[in-house]
């Protein structure tokens, strides 16, 4: 066997997926989907064929032609990363390239979160959404799970009549079911004869772009919408308040939309919507083509939170046209996302947005070589993931020390000939998989003499941060970093020096502070500025962490409401991390263990695994 990504069964010998069409029964009651899958592969096989699965039952594999089973097994005990691989034989007598699977979820699938009304906005109807990356796809439906395999498909959601559902793929249609239809006759358990209840309802989807398995998505619930732009609709619950409150922050996502069409080409996915959330949602967005999904701590009413859409809408050309080969090249996705995104603000909304942006990214950059000063390895750019859970290396390296390598190129060549250049390496490998290695190569190929002026194997293989990465200069920037080191000497900047403050402005301020001040300093800063009641989260969470760790607890309450309120693991990480990192510190402990045994059901399964993690490093 010739392994094609290390967190996948798959063998790079065997024919990929290339079209899966998907029946999908959601049973809310029990937490669960049952299913029925029909793959294509690119070229017929005979023999064993791995996929990849977890938490998931295997009723049946059928032939296409007869329905006839075809011979399958599960490997007997779970890889705690990969989950069991399926093993299929595929008849020598006739020669297949297509077979159907029959499955069920289970309630503890990785990727899928099952809210009841009360963990919801509307706390009325119950909700269901997806997360697939890094690995997840696999507790959904049976895959090759692994970037390096690019997959169209159509989906028919068979849900409670009075819910609705969106998907990363092209809305066909609302309808009452039809018996029979797609696949669903051959849906276990009696399901098939359940597909057609007046109670439910079919949504109909497609995507007919080729797309890896970590941006399979849907979400199903009570959904409303505002309309925000011709290719944009925003997304939630049915809830006013956040409807609204989500179109006013994202009003001006189609000129996001045309300033990433003017730097990277032509948009390719016909829609940007947008959908928000429950508050449980780990990620701050996720990139799935058509229908981004949205953290609501994004909304921060001053419009800064369209800097996360810019990200995510970044992603559309750097990262689901061209996708890293598996995730030990991550940064491919997320470097040059980063790097898109900052274009993208710089162009909206100016250039002090954008290096207050690369200032925050620089600081976040030198605390993960903190974070990883004892395993180096995950400080490079390309790296051996062999063996380790990518959620639980999962950091900023590859989105920051990334954006410094391109940015370092751009430098070197200037401005105009890398926007060039990016233009023509989205255009040379879109809807492609690529490693480090074949960028490399069409780098040198395209900036003759590169390697010459720049250190890529240092770059792209080395550990820390490069001699030539570059910290941000602006006006703007250097105020707030010197205000920073002015505190040290015990002055607090004065209200006119911060009255036009946003939040990106006291999250770089609060991020330069040392990391350990007196109790009375936190209680002054918080009375004068109130940072502990913003509705920012990133400042909110940024001195909670600071209060923390200078162990001052008269703020360990609101830190727990925090906790409580809020799943995105951006927020979780510091906080539990700050609480349980180090010693003597018995008060934190008991805390960050009653908090998240009282929480952790509110988490999605990646961010309860996530705190689990930490809590077994340190506890």
């Amino acid at each position: 066997m010739a392994p094609l990504d290390p967190h996948s069964f798959i063998d790079s010998h065997h024919p990929l997926t290339t079209d899966i069409s998907l029946s999908l029964y959601l049973d809310f009651p029990s937490a669960t989907i049952h299913g029925v899958a029909f793959f294509i592969l690119k070229s017929p096989h005979v023999g064993q064929l791995s996929f990849d699965t977890r938490s998931l039952s295997i009723h049946q594999v059928l032939s296409p032609i007869t329905l006839s089973p075809l011979p399958f097994s599960l490997s007997s005990s779970p890889d705690p990363i990969k989950g069991t691989q399926l093993s299929i034989s595929l008849p020598d007598d006739d020669v297949l390239n297509s077979f159907f699977i029959v499955f069920s979820t289970s309630p503890s699938s990785s990727a899928l979160q099952w809210l009841s009304p009360p963990q919801t906005f509307n706390k009325k109807h119950p909700f269901v959404y997806t997360q697939c990356q890094c690995i997840h796809a696999r507790s959904i439906f049976p895959c090759q799970d692994t970037p390096a395999a690019r997959i169209r498909y159509s989906a028919l959601l068979n849900v409670p009549r009075e819910l609705s559902a969106v998907m990363s793929a092209r809305h066909v249609d609302r309808r009452s079911p039809v018996s029979g239809e797609g696949h669903s006759h051959l849906l276990p358990g009696g399901f098939n004869s359940l597909w057609c209840s007046e109670t439910r309802v079919v949504e109909e989807f497609q995507m007919n772009q080729p797309i890896p398995p970590y941006l399979f998505a849907f979400a199903v619930g009570e959904l409303g919408f505002r309309e925000v732009g011709p290719r944009t609709r925003v997304y939630s619950e049915a809830v006013n308040s956040v409807l609204d409150a989500a179109a006013k922050e994202f009003a001006g996502t189609e000129e996001m939309i045309r300033q990433g069409e003017k730097l990277f080409g032509d948009y390719d996915w016909e829609r940007f919507d947008l959908l928000v959330l429950p508050p449980s949602f780990p990620y701050g967005g996720m990139e799935n083509p058509r229908m981004v999904f949205l953290t609501p701590t994004v909304i921060k009413g001053d419009a800064s939170g369209a800097q996360v859409v810019a990200h995510e809408l970044a992603h559309s050309w750097t990262g689901n046209l061209i996708t890293n080969m598996n995730n030990e090249h991550f940064w491919l996705n997320e470097g040059f996302t980063t790097y898109a995104e900052r274009r993208i603000v710089e162009a909206v909304q100016g250039e002090d947005r954008a290096i207050l942006n690369t200032g925050i990214g620089w600081k976040g950059l030198n605390e993960e070589m903190e974070r990883f000063k004892d395993n180096l390895e995950f400080t490079k750019l390309k790296n051996n993931q062999e063996g380790v859970d990518p959620d639980d290396v999962y950091s900023e390296v590859p989105y920051e020390k990334g954006f410094q390598f391109l940015w370092r190129i751009e430098r070197q060549i200037g401005r105009p000939a890398f926007d060039e250049f990016i233009k023509k390496y989205i255009a040379t490998f879109k809807f492609k998989s690529i490693d480090t290695h074949t960028f490399l190569k069409f780098l040198k190929a395209n900036v003759p003499g590169i390697e010459k002026e720049i250190d890529l194997v240092l770059w792209t293989e080395g550990t820390g941060i490069p001699p030539d990465a570059y910290e941000p200069v602006s006006n703007l920037y250097t105020k707030i970093v010197s205000l920073a080191n002015e505190f040290k000497l015990g002055r607090m900047p004065r209200e006119d020096e911060v009255a036009d403050w946003r939040g990106q402005e006291w999250e770089l301020y609060l991020e330069n502070l040392p990391k350990v001040i007196e109790a009375s300093q936190v209680l002054a800063l918080d009375e004068r500025y109130r940072l502990s009641e913003s509705k920012d989260y990133e400042v909110k969470v940024a001195f909670l962490q600071l209060a923390i760790i200078s162990q001052c607890r008269n703020f360990y309450g609101e830190v727990e409401k925090t906790l409580k309120e809020v799943g995105r693991m951006k927020y979780l990480r510091p906080l539990y991390r700050a609480l349980v990192q180090g010693k003597g510190k018995e008060e934190e402990k008991i805390l960050a263990k009653r908090v998240f045994s009282e929480a952790r059901e509110c988490y999605h399964p990646i961010a309860r695994g996530v705190v689990e993690s930490i809590f077994a490093k340190h506890l």
